[in-house]
Protein backbone atom coordinates (compact mmCIF):
# COMPACT_ATOMS: atom_id res chain seq x y z
CA UNK A 1 0.00 0.00 0.00
CA UNK A 2 1.44 3.40 -0.97
CA UNK A 3 -0.59 5.39 1.57
CA UNK A 4 -0.14 5.17 5.34
CA UNK A 5 -1.68 7.00 8.30
CA UNK A 6 0.08 7.42 11.66
CA UNK A 7 -1.41 9.21 14.66
CA UNK A 8 0.42 11.79 16.77
CA UNK A 9 -0.31 14.94 18.79
CA UNK A 10 0.64 18.60 18.51
CA UNK A 11 1.10 20.97 21.45
CA UNK A 12 -1.36 23.84 21.91
CA UNK A 13 -1.57 24.80 25.56
CA UNK A 14 -2.69 21.77 27.55
CA UNK A 15 -5.05 20.57 24.83
CA UNK A 16 -2.65 18.44 22.69
CA UNK A 17 -4.87 18.31 19.57
CA UNK A 18 -4.57 15.15 17.42
CA UNK A 19 -2.45 15.18 14.26
CA UNK A 20 -2.67 12.57 11.49
CA UNK A 21 0.61 12.00 9.66
CA UNK A 22 -0.32 11.01 6.11
CA UNK A 23 2.46 9.54 3.96
CA UNK A 24 2.03 8.84 0.26
CA UNK A 25 4.57 7.18 -2.05
CA UNK A 26 4.13 7.76 -5.78
CA UNK A 27 6.09 7.27 -8.99
CA UNK A 28 7.79 10.30 -10.45
CA UNK A 29 10.87 12.39 -9.87
CA UNK A 30 12.39 11.47 -6.48
CA UNK A 31 11.46 14.07 -3.83
CA UNK A 32 10.55 14.41 -0.18
CA UNK A 33 7.83 17.03 0.43
CA UNK A 34 6.46 17.89 3.87
CA UNK A 35 3.29 20.03 4.14
CA UNK A 36 0.82 20.97 6.86
CA UNK A 37 1.89 24.28 8.45
CA UNK A 38 5.12 22.80 9.78
CA UNK A 39 7.70 24.93 11.57
CA UNK A 40 11.38 24.91 10.61
CA UNK A 41 12.38 22.14 13.04
CA UNK A 42 9.55 19.96 11.69
CA UNK A 43 10.66 20.45 8.08
CA UNK A 44 14.19 19.45 9.07
CA UNK A 45 12.74 16.02 9.90
CA UNK A 46 13.28 15.07 6.25
CA UNK A 47 17.03 14.82 6.73
CA UNK A 48 16.83 13.20 10.16
CA UNK A 49 14.34 10.56 9.00
CA UNK A 50 16.35 9.72 5.86
CA UNK A 51 19.59 9.23 7.81
CA UNK A 52 17.90 7.35 10.66
CA UNK A 53 16.26 4.83 8.30
CA UNK A 54 19.49 4.18 6.41
CA UNK A 55 21.70 3.88 9.50
CA UNK A 56 19.20 1.54 11.15
CA UNK A 57 19.48 -0.87 8.22
CA UNK A 58 16.03 -0.06 6.84
CA UNK A 59 15.15 0.86 3.28
CA UNK A 60 14.50 4.46 2.34
CA UNK A 61 12.49 4.74 -0.93
CA UNK A 62 14.95 6.93 -2.86
CA UNK A 63 13.23 6.37 -6.20
CA UNK A 64 9.79 7.49 -5.01
CA UNK A 65 8.00 10.80 -4.73
CA UNK A 66 7.33 11.07 -0.96
CA UNK A 67 4.60 13.41 0.27
CA UNK A 68 4.02 13.84 4.00
CA UNK A 69 0.95 15.78 5.16
CA UNK A 70 0.46 16.77 8.80
CA UNK A 71 -3.30 17.15 9.15
CA UNK A 72 -5.15 19.33 10.01
CA UNK A 73 -3.39 21.77 7.74
CA UNK A 74 -4.31 24.92 9.72
CA UNK A 75 -2.82 23.70 13.05
CA UNK A 76 0.76 24.90 13.70
CA UNK A 77 3.28 22.13 14.38
CA UNK A 78 6.64 22.61 16.01
CA UNK A 79 9.51 20.61 17.58
CA UNK A 80 10.97 17.30 16.44
CA UNK A 81 8.15 15.20 17.92
CA UNK A 82 6.92 14.17 14.44
CA UNK A 83 10.17 12.46 13.40
CA UNK A 84 9.07 9.03 14.63
CA UNK A 85 5.54 9.05 13.12
CA UNK A 86 6.94 10.31 9.79
CA UNK A 87 9.51 7.49 9.74
CA UNK A 88 6.84 4.91 10.59
CA UNK A 89 4.57 6.31 7.90
CA UNK A 90 7.28 5.88 5.26
CA UNK A 91 7.95 2.32 6.42
CA UNK A 92 4.24 1.46 6.38
CA UNK A 93 3.69 3.03 2.95
CA UNK A 94 6.64 1.06 1.56
CA UNK A 95 5.41 -2.20 3.09
CA UNK A 96 8.27 -2.67 5.57
CA UNK A 97 5.87 -2.66 8.56
CA UNK A 98 2.19 -3.50 8.86
CA UNK A 99 0.31 -0.20 8.70
CA UNK A 100 -2.93 -1.75 9.95
CA UNK A 101 -1.27 -2.67 13.25
CA UNK A 102 -0.47 1.00 13.93
CA UNK A 103 -4.15 1.69 14.68
CA UNK A 104 -4.76 2.45 18.34
CA UNK A 105 -1.25 3.83 18.88
CA UNK A 106 0.02 7.39 18.97
CA UNK A 107 3.69 8.19 18.45
CA UNK A 108 6.02 11.06 19.29
CA UNK A 109 9.79 11.24 19.33
CA UNK A 110 12.79 12.97 17.80
CA UNK A 111 15.18 10.82 15.80
CA UNK A 112 18.95 11.05 15.87
CA UNK A 113 20.85 10.27 12.67
CA UNK A 114 21.63 6.79 14.04
CA UNK A 115 17.98 6.00 14.78
CA UNK A 116 18.12 6.62 18.50
CA UNK A 117 15.02 8.27 19.97
CA UNK A 118 15.37 11.50 21.90
CA UNK A 119 12.95 12.90 24.45
CA UNK A 120 10.42 15.56 23.45
CA UNK A 121 8.77 18.19 25.58
CA UNK A 122 5.09 18.00 26.46
CA UNK A 123 4.85 14.22 26.91
CA UNK A 124 3.05 14.53 30.23
CA UNK A 125 0.71 17.18 28.81
CA UNK A 126 -0.10 14.83 25.92
CA UNK A 127 -0.86 11.93 28.25
CA UNK A 128 -2.99 14.15 30.47
CA UNK A 129 -4.91 15.40 27.44
CA UNK A 130 -5.69 11.82 26.42
CA UNK A 131 -7.06 11.17 29.89
CA UNK A 132 -9.10 14.39 29.90
CA UNK A 133 -10.54 13.69 26.45
CA UNK A 134 -11.12 10.02 27.36
CA UNK A 135 -9.17 8.77 24.33
CA UNK A 136 -8.21 5.09 24.61
CA UNK A 137 -4.88 5.28 22.80
CA UNK A 138 -1.48 3.77 23.56
CA UNK A 139 1.43 6.18 23.56
CA UNK A 140 4.87 5.23 22.22
CA UNK A 141 7.53 7.65 23.45
CA UNK A 142 11.32 7.94 23.86
CA UNK A 143 13.17 7.47 27.18
CA UNK A 144 12.54 10.37 29.52
CA UNK A 145 9.28 11.28 27.83
CA UNK A 146 7.74 7.86 28.50
CA UNK A 147 8.47 8.07 32.22
CA UNK A 148 6.74 11.45 32.32
CA UNK A 149 3.64 10.28 30.46
CA UNK A 150 3.32 7.19 32.65
CA UNK A 151 2.71 9.37 35.71
CA UNK A 152 -0.89 9.85 34.56
CA UNK A 153 -3.05 7.16 36.23
CA UNK A 154 -4.19 4.34 33.91
CA UNK A 155 -2.10 5.68 31.01
CA UNK A 156 -0.91 3.05 28.53
CA UNK A 157 2.61 4.12 27.66
CA UNK A 158 5.43 2.24 25.93
CA UNK A 159 9.05 3.30 25.91
CA UNK A 160 11.25 2.77 22.86
CA UNK A 161 14.94 3.60 22.85
CA UNK A 162 15.56 3.11 19.14
CA UNK A 163 13.60 3.23 15.91
CA UNK A 164 14.05 -0.52 15.53
CA UNK A 165 12.38 -1.12 18.90
CA UNK A 166 9.21 0.30 17.34
CA UNK A 167 9.68 -1.36 13.95
CA UNK A 168 10.00 -4.84 15.45
CA UNK A 169 6.61 -4.47 17.15
CA UNK A 170 4.81 -3.78 13.87
CA UNK A 171 6.48 -6.09 11.37
CA UNK A 172 4.19 -7.92 8.93
CA UNK A 173 3.32 -11.43 10.13
CA UNK A 174 6.02 -13.97 9.30
CA UNK A 175 8.66 -11.42 8.28
CA UNK A 176 12.28 -11.54 9.42
CA UNK A 177 14.05 -8.93 11.54
CA UNK A 178 14.06 -5.71 9.51
CA UNK A 179 17.60 -4.92 10.64
CA UNK A 180 18.92 -8.34 9.70
CA UNK A 181 19.96 -9.18 13.26
CA UNK A 182 19.20 -8.84 16.93
CA UNK A 183 21.33 -5.76 17.58
CA UNK A 184 20.46 -2.24 16.45
CA UNK A 185 22.72 -0.60 13.95
CA UNK A 186 24.48 2.27 15.66
CA UNK A 187 22.88 1.49 19.03
CA UNK A 188 24.48 0.62 22.34
CA UNK A 189 24.27 -3.06 23.40
CA UNK A 190 21.88 -2.37 26.27
CA UNK A 191 19.43 -0.76 23.84
CA UNK A 192 18.45 -4.11 22.26
CA UNK A 193 15.61 -4.49 24.78
CA UNK A 194 14.42 -0.90 24.57
CA UNK A 195 10.68 -1.64 24.10
CA UNK A 196 8.92 -1.77 27.46
CA UNK A 197 5.56 -1.00 29.04
CA UNK A 198 5.99 1.83 31.51
CA UNK A 199 4.49 1.81 34.98
CA UNK A 200 3.93 4.97 36.99
CA UNK A 201 6.66 5.83 39.44
CA UNK A 202 5.59 5.76 43.09
CA UNK A 203 4.88 9.09 44.73
CA UNK A 204 7.85 10.24 46.83
CA UNK A 205 7.38 9.48 50.51
CA UNK A 206 8.36 13.03 51.35
CA UNK A 207 9.40 16.16 49.53
CA UNK A 208 12.39 18.26 50.47
CA UNK A 209 12.07 22.00 50.95
CA UNK A 210 14.24 24.56 52.68
CA UNK A 211 13.21 24.85 56.34
CA UNK A 212 11.85 28.01 57.97
CA UNK A 213 13.85 27.06 61.07
CA UNK A 214 16.83 28.61 59.26
CA UNK A 215 15.22 32.06 59.67
CA UNK A 216 15.83 33.47 63.14
CA UNK A 217 13.40 35.96 64.62
CA UNK A 218 10.92 37.63 62.24
CA UNK A 219 7.88 36.32 64.12
CA UNK A 220 5.58 38.82 62.41
CA UNK A 221 6.69 37.85 58.90
CA UNK A 222 6.39 34.15 59.72
CA UNK A 223 2.87 34.72 60.99
CA UNK A 224 2.01 36.41 57.68
CA UNK A 225 3.49 33.45 55.78
CA UNK A 226 1.37 31.05 57.82
CA UNK A 227 -1.81 33.03 57.10
CA UNK A 228 -0.97 33.24 53.40
CA UNK A 229 -0.36 29.49 53.21
CA UNK A 230 -3.55 28.61 55.08
CA UNK A 231 -5.82 30.77 52.95
CA UNK A 232 -4.06 30.82 49.58
CA UNK A 233 -3.37 34.55 49.86
CA UNK A 234 -0.72 36.67 48.12
CA UNK A 235 1.88 38.43 50.25
CA UNK A 236 4.15 41.47 49.96
CA UNK A 237 7.27 41.58 52.16
CA UNK A 238 8.80 45.02 52.74
CA UNK A 239 12.05 45.70 54.53
CA UNK A 240 15.67 46.86 54.33
CA UNK A 241 18.28 44.89 52.36
CA UNK A 242 19.46 41.75 54.12
CA UNK A 243 16.53 41.51 56.52
CA UNK A 244 15.56 38.01 55.34
CA UNK A 245 12.79 38.64 52.80
CA UNK A 246 14.23 36.27 50.20
CA UNK A 247 14.93 33.55 52.77
CA UNK A 248 11.33 33.69 53.95
CA UNK A 249 9.91 33.58 50.43
CA UNK A 250 12.11 30.70 49.31
CA UNK A 251 10.90 28.62 52.25
CA UNK A 252 7.23 29.36 51.75
CA UNK A 253 6.53 26.25 49.65
CA UNK A 254 7.61 24.11 52.59
CA UNK A 255 4.64 25.19 54.72
CA UNK A 256 2.04 24.54 52.01
CA UNK A 257 0.01 21.28 52.11
CA UNK A 258 1.18 18.37 50.00
CA UNK A 259 -0.06 18.36 46.43
CA UNK A 260 -3.04 16.26 45.44
CA UNK A 261 -2.55 13.92 42.48
CA UNK A 262 -4.53 16.13 40.09
CA UNK A 263 -2.64 19.23 41.24
CA UNK A 264 0.69 17.47 40.75
CA UNK A 265 -0.33 16.32 37.27
CA UNK A 266 -1.42 19.80 36.17
CA UNK A 267 1.73 21.42 37.52
CA UNK A 268 4.00 18.79 35.97
CA UNK A 269 2.16 18.96 32.63
CA UNK A 270 2.85 22.69 32.33
CA UNK A 271 6.50 22.16 33.26
CA UNK A 272 6.65 19.43 30.60
CA UNK A 273 5.29 21.86 27.99
CA UNK A 274 8.17 24.20 28.76
CA UNK A 275 10.73 21.38 28.88
CA UNK A 276 11.41 21.98 32.59
CA UNK A 277 9.92 18.86 34.16
CA UNK A 278 12.27 16.79 36.32
CA UNK A 279 11.13 13.41 37.64
CA UNK A 280 12.98 13.95 40.91
CA UNK A 281 10.69 16.91 41.65
CA UNK A 282 7.47 15.03 40.95
CA UNK A 283 4.66 16.12 43.34
CA UNK A 284 6.81 18.96 44.71
CA UNK A 285 5.31 22.44 44.69
CA UNK A 286 7.25 24.66 42.28
CA UNK A 287 8.80 27.98 43.25
CA UNK A 288 9.44 30.23 40.24
CA UNK A 289 11.74 33.21 40.78
CA UNK A 290 12.06 35.20 37.54
CA UNK A 291 14.65 37.98 37.45
CA UNK A 292 13.30 41.52 37.64
CA UNK A 293 14.33 42.11 34.01
CA UNK A 294 11.67 39.60 32.86
CA UNK A 295 9.24 40.91 30.26
CA UNK A 296 5.47 40.67 30.33
CA UNK A 297 5.59 37.78 27.85
CA UNK A 298 8.06 35.91 30.03
CA UNK A 299 5.74 36.29 33.02
CA UNK A 300 2.32 35.55 31.51
CA UNK A 301 3.35 33.52 28.45
CA UNK A 302 3.22 34.06 24.72
CA UNK A 303 5.02 33.29 21.50
CA UNK A 304 3.81 31.50 18.41
CA UNK A 305 2.58 28.94 19.13
CA UNK A 306 1.84 30.20 22.68
CA UNK A 307 3.92 28.79 25.51
CA UNK A 308 3.34 29.08 29.27
CA UNK A 309 4.97 31.87 31.25
CA UNK A 310 6.27 31.97 34.80
CA UNK A 311 2.80 32.41 36.32
CA UNK A 312 1.64 29.16 34.71
CA UNK A 313 4.85 27.33 35.60
CA UNK A 314 4.09 28.34 39.20
CA UNK A 315 0.59 26.78 38.99
CA UNK A 316 -0.27 25.24 42.40
CA UNK A 317 3.03 26.62 43.64
CA UNK A 318 4.78 29.89 44.44
CA UNK A 319 5.70 32.85 42.23
CA UNK A 320 8.41 34.83 44.01
CA UNK A 321 9.02 38.32 42.63
CA UNK A 322 12.07 39.82 44.32
CA UNK A 323 12.76 43.55 43.93
CA UNK A 324 9.14 44.06 42.86
CA UNK A 325 9.39 47.78 41.88
CA UNK A 326 12.28 46.97 39.51
CA UNK A 327 10.07 44.84 37.24
CA UNK A 328 8.83 46.58 34.06
CA UNK A 329 5.51 48.31 34.64
CA UNK A 330 3.84 46.38 31.81
CA UNK A 331 4.94 43.05 33.31
CA UNK A 332 3.48 43.89 36.71
CA UNK A 333 0.20 45.16 35.30
CA UNK A 334 -0.15 41.91 33.34
CA UNK A 335 -0.46 40.10 36.69
CA UNK A 336 -3.77 41.77 37.59
CA UNK A 337 -6.18 39.37 35.87
CA UNK A 338 -4.35 36.12 36.75
CA UNK A 339 -4.29 37.12 40.42
CA UNK A 340 -8.08 37.38 40.30
CA UNK A 341 -9.08 34.56 37.95
CA UNK A 342 -6.40 31.90 38.33
CA UNK A 343 -5.86 31.45 34.58
CA UNK A 344 -4.41 33.34 31.62
CA UNK A 345 -5.62 33.49 28.03
CA UNK A 346 -2.90 34.10 25.42
CA UNK A 347 -4.65 35.55 22.35
CA UNK A 348 -2.80 36.02 19.09
CA UNK A 349 -4.04 36.78 15.58
CA UNK A 350 -3.73 33.17 14.41
CA UNK A 351 -4.05 31.15 17.64
CA UNK A 352 -5.39 31.30 21.17
CA UNK A 353 -4.35 29.24 24.18
CA UNK A 354 -5.53 29.01 27.79
CA UNK A 355 -3.15 28.17 30.62
CA UNK A 356 -3.97 27.69 34.31
CA UNK A 357 -2.23 30.14 36.64
CA UNK A 358 -3.49 29.55 40.17
CA UNK A 359 -0.31 30.52 41.97
CA UNK A 360 0.51 32.21 45.26
CA UNK A 361 2.50 35.36 44.73
CA UNK A 362 5.15 36.28 47.28
CA UNK A 363 6.73 39.63 46.47
CA UNK A 364 9.60 41.40 48.18
CA UNK A 365 10.72 45.01 47.97
CA UNK A 366 12.69 47.70 49.72
CA UNK A 367 10.73 50.68 51.06
CA UNK A 368 12.86 53.20 49.14
CA UNK A 369 15.73 53.34 46.60
CA UNK A 370 18.46 53.13 49.25
CA UNK A 371 16.44 50.54 51.14
CA UNK A 372 16.68 51.97 54.66
CA UNK A 373 13.50 54.02 55.05
CA UNK A 374 12.29 53.41 58.61
CA UNK A 375 15.27 51.21 59.54
CA UNK A 376 16.54 51.56 63.10
CA UNK A 377 20.17 50.70 62.41
CA UNK A 378 20.82 53.04 59.48
CA UNK A 379 19.44 56.35 58.28
CA UNK A 380 17.67 56.73 54.94
CA UNK A 381 19.34 59.13 52.51
CA UNK A 382 16.46 59.35 50.01
CA UNK A 383 14.42 62.50 49.50
CA UNK A 384 10.63 62.38 49.82
CA UNK A 385 10.32 62.76 46.04
CA UNK A 386 12.63 59.81 45.45
CA UNK A 387 10.63 57.66 47.86
CA UNK A 388 7.36 58.68 46.23
CA UNK A 389 8.63 57.93 42.71
CA UNK A 390 10.00 54.55 43.81
CA UNK A 391 6.81 53.44 45.50
CA UNK A 392 4.69 54.83 42.64
CA UNK A 393 6.16 52.13 40.38
CA UNK A 394 3.56 49.83 41.95
CA UNK A 395 0.09 50.82 40.84
CA UNK A 396 -2.84 51.01 43.23
CA UNK A 397 -4.84 48.29 41.44
CA UNK A 398 -1.93 45.85 41.73
CA UNK A 399 -1.37 46.56 45.44
CA UNK A 400 -5.12 46.23 45.97
CA UNK A 401 -4.90 42.63 44.73
CA UNK A 402 -2.16 41.65 47.20
CA UNK A 403 -3.90 40.41 50.34
CA UNK A 404 -1.14 40.79 52.92
CA UNK A 405 1.45 43.55 53.32
CA UNK A 406 3.97 43.01 56.09
CA UNK A 407 7.25 44.52 57.21
CA UNK A 408 10.46 42.54 57.67
CA UNK A 409 12.73 44.63 59.92
CA UNK A 410 16.47 44.14 60.25
CA UNK A 411 17.49 42.16 63.33
CA UNK A 412 20.27 43.59 65.54
CA UNK A 413 23.47 41.57 65.44
CA UNK A 414 23.16 40.28 69.03
CA UNK A 415 19.64 38.96 68.33
CA UNK A 416 20.65 37.41 65.03
CA UNK A 417 23.66 35.57 66.42
CA UNK A 418 22.18 34.64 69.79
CA UNK A 419 18.66 33.67 68.80
CA UNK A 420 17.73 29.97 68.76
CA UNK A 421 16.51 28.30 65.54
CA UNK A 422 13.01 29.27 64.52
CA UNK A 423 9.92 27.10 64.33
CA UNK A 424 10.27 24.27 61.81
CA UNK A 425 8.29 24.26 58.58
CA UNK A 426 6.75 20.88 59.45
CA UNK A 427 5.16 22.30 62.59
CA UNK A 428 3.73 25.30 60.76
CA UNK A 429 2.51 23.03 57.95
CA UNK A 430 0.41 21.02 60.41
CA UNK A 431 -1.50 24.14 61.42
CA UNK A 432 -1.82 25.21 57.79
CA UNK A 433 -3.22 21.81 56.76
CA UNK A 434 -5.75 21.89 59.58
CA UNK A 435 -6.93 25.42 58.78
CA UNK A 436 -7.10 24.82 55.03
CA UNK A 437 -8.93 21.54 55.63
CA UNK A 438 -11.55 23.37 57.67
CA UNK A 439 -12.07 25.85 54.81
CA UNK A 440 -12.33 23.09 52.19
CA UNK A 441 -14.84 21.20 54.32
CA UNK A 442 -16.94 24.34 54.85
CA UNK A 443 -16.96 25.83 51.36
CA UNK A 444 -15.08 23.52 48.97
CA UNK A 445 -12.24 25.96 48.24
CA UNK A 446 -9.62 28.07 49.96
CA UNK A 447 -10.66 31.37 51.51
CA UNK A 448 -8.83 33.36 48.83
CA UNK A 449 -11.04 31.78 46.14
CA UNK A 450 -14.31 32.93 47.73
CA UNK A 451 -16.29 35.20 45.43
CA UNK A 452 -19.58 37.11 45.53
CA UNK A 453 -22.29 35.78 47.83
CA UNK A 454 -19.99 32.99 49.03
CA UNK A 455 -18.06 35.59 51.05
CA UNK A 456 -21.16 36.58 53.05
CA UNK A 457 -22.23 32.98 53.37
CA UNK A 458 -18.99 31.47 54.66
CA UNK A 459 -17.08 34.27 56.41
CA UNK A 460 -19.65 34.17 59.27
CA UNK A 461 -18.80 37.66 60.49
CA UNK A 462 -20.01 38.61 63.97
CA UNK A 463 -22.07 41.85 64.16
CA UNK A 464 -19.49 43.73 66.24
CA UNK A 465 -16.71 42.73 63.84
CA UNK A 466 -18.83 43.80 60.86
CA UNK A 467 -19.45 47.22 62.39
CA UNK A 468 -15.75 47.60 63.19
CA UNK A 469 -14.71 46.74 59.64
CA UNK A 470 -17.33 49.02 58.12
CA UNK A 471 -16.16 52.00 60.17
CA UNK A 472 -12.48 51.36 59.54
CA UNK A 473 -12.81 50.80 55.78
CA UNK A 474 -14.82 54.02 55.41
CA UNK A 475 -12.26 55.99 57.40
CA UNK A 476 -9.31 54.52 55.49
CA UNK A 477 -10.96 54.92 52.08
CA UNK A 478 -10.67 51.26 51.09
CA UNK A 479 -12.09 49.92 47.86
CA UNK A 480 -14.66 47.13 47.81
CA UNK A 481 -11.92 44.72 46.74
CA UNK A 482 -9.71 45.69 49.69
CA UNK A 483 -12.61 45.23 52.10
CA UNK A 484 -13.50 41.81 50.72
CA UNK A 485 -9.88 40.66 50.75
CA UNK A 486 -9.57 41.75 54.37
CA UNK A 487 -12.67 39.70 55.14
CA UNK A 488 -11.14 36.63 53.52
CA UNK A 489 -7.87 37.09 55.43
CA UNK A 490 -9.84 37.44 58.66
CA UNK A 491 -11.67 34.20 57.86
CA UNK A 492 -8.29 32.48 57.45
CA UNK A 493 -7.09 33.84 60.79
CA UNK A 494 -10.27 32.50 62.38
CA UNK A 495 -9.63 29.08 60.81
CA UNK A 496 -6.10 29.06 62.23
CA UNK A 497 -7.57 29.83 65.64
CA UNK A 498 -10.22 27.12 65.25
CA UNK A 499 -13.05 29.67 65.66
CA UNK A 500 -16.38 28.93 63.97
CA UNK A 501 -17.14 32.66 63.48
CA UNK A 502 -14.97 35.58 62.40
CA UNK A 503 -14.52 37.83 65.41
CA UNK A 504 -13.33 41.39 65.91
CA UNK A 505 -9.84 40.25 66.91
CA UNK A 506 -9.49 38.36 63.63
CA UNK A 507 -10.64 41.38 61.63
CA UNK A 508 -8.28 43.69 63.53
CA UNK A 509 -5.29 41.46 62.78
CA UNK A 510 -6.29 41.20 59.12
CA UNK A 511 -6.51 44.98 58.85
CA UNK A 512 -2.92 45.32 60.04
CA UNK A 513 -1.79 43.58 56.85
CA UNK A 514 -3.19 46.28 54.57
CA UNK A 515 -0.89 49.14 55.40
CA UNK A 516 0.15 51.80 52.92
CA UNK A 517 3.74 51.80 51.72
CA UNK A 518 4.70 55.34 52.66
CA UNK A 519 5.87 56.03 56.18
Amino acid sequence: MSLALVQSRALLGLQAPPVTVEVHLANGLPSFTLVGLADVEVKEARERVRSALQNAGLEFPHNKRITVNLAPADLPKDSGRFDLPIALGILAASGQIDGARLAGYEFAGELSLSGQLRAVRGALATSLALRTQQVAAQLVLPPGSAEEAALVPDARVYRARHLLDVVQQFLPPGSADAAGGSAHAGAAPDDTTGWARMDALPRPASTTYADLADVKGQAGAKRALEIAAAGGHSLLLMGPPGSGKSMLAQRFAGVLPEMEVDEALESAAIASLAGRFVLERWAQRPTCSPHHTASAVALVGGGSPPRPGEISLAHHGVLFLDELPEFPRAALEALREPLETGHITIARAARRADFPARFQMIAAMNPCPCGYLGAAQRACRCTPDQVARYQAKLSGPLLDRIDLHTEVPTLPAHELLGAPPGEASATIRQRVVQARGAAITRQGCTNQALQGQAIDQHVLLEPAAAQFLQTASARLGWSARATHRTLKVARTIADLAGAPHTQMAHVAEAMQYRRTLAK
